[in-house]
């Protein structure tokens, strides 16, 4: 029997996995490879590992864990859980049972993307959603947001540190008279009309086509997809769950511990704010140690 499973093996699960192989815990990883930032070229804002391409990064961390003898990691997919703290069992695809004491879930979410040529297409280069992941690197430059609610007049907001060059989509939506009093003020001009296209030219730049009215060239888009869980397991196991504008993460408390005693979670599967690979690594890194610290007799 392992003590910990960790069901996800990016940047969470592997800083997870880190922190229990160093206190010889025995841990299995179970990862499919299909990391939420694959499509990203560089990873920014993790310390010693800054623009470098989150695949990189994942494989030195592999590498990394070599050297712990207790930790395994393992291409699966974990397809059931079940028992209960102290005895729980997990299925994965190919038919394989294993047995651990503590699970932690860090298997992440995928980004739904909306029904838009060109949009899935640049996803992750010329239309990304976080300024601490891209906005250094298009700092000053002609930005876009399209509308996804009211979170999107917070954005307008955060985006003056990197830019003072916006432009909002209304994509179809209403905005409220008061947000469009605020964004006059702030001289954010607002497109309306419902996109129908986006062309991309190379790098972060592209061309925003519309039903109506001119066509939009920035030099990045910044969207805010809704996005699900990576997998369903939560469901089977009923663990509360906190409903966001994106989609819905895992409840945890203060040590990264669900609402069923034994299983913890990480990354971006249970964080409500801005998803980042620093978040992610230090979230699985304290959801190793507690559920190290959760074994003690």
């Amino acid at each position: 029997m392992d003590d910990v499973i960790i069901i996800g093996g990016s940047f969470a699960g592997l800083a997870a996995a880190l922190q229990l192989g160093r206190a010889r815990r025995k841990v299995t990883v179970l990862d499919t490879g299909l990391p939420r930032n694959r499509f990203a070229g560089h990873s920014h804002g993790l310390l010693g590992h800054d623009h470098k391409p989150p695949l990189d990064i994942l494989a030195e961390a592999r590498q990394q864990l070599a050297r712990y003898p207790t930790i395994r990691l393992v291409n699966a997919r974990a397809e059931s859980i079940s028992g209960a703290i102290d005895d729980f069992s997990v299925v994965t695809a190919d038919g394989g049972s294993l047995k651990a004491r503590r699970l932690i879930l860090s298997y992440g979410v995928a980004d739904q993307m909306p029904d838009v040529p060109g949009f899935a297409e640049g996803w992750g280069t010329s239309i990304v959603p976080c300024p601490y992941c891209d906005g250094f690197e298009v700092a000053g430059k002609h930005w876009g947001l399209v509308w996804s609610g009211p979170q999107s007049h917070n954005q307008v907001r955060l985006f003056h540190d990197w830019t003072d060059r916006l432009t909002l989509f209304a994509d179809g939506h209403d905005i409220p008279p008061d947000i469009r009093a605020d964004l006059a003020r702030r001289n954010i001009p607002v497109v309306d009309g419902r996109i129908t296209t986006i062309a991309h030219h190379g790098g972060h730049s592209a061309t925003v086509n519309l039903d109506a009215g001119p066509h939009v060239a920035v030099d990045i888009l910044f969207a805010h997809p809704r996005n699900q869980p990576s997998a369903s397991l939560h469901e089977s196991l009923g663990l509360a769950t906190v409903n966001t504008p994106l989609g819905i993460v895992l409840k945890v408390d203060e040590r990264r511990e669900t609402s069923t005693p034994g299983i913890y979670a990480a990354g971006d599967l249970a964080n409500p704010l801005i998803p980042s690979v620093t978040t992610a690594s230090w979230q699985g890194a304290m959801a190793g140690i507690f559920a190290q610290q959760s074994m003690l007799v």
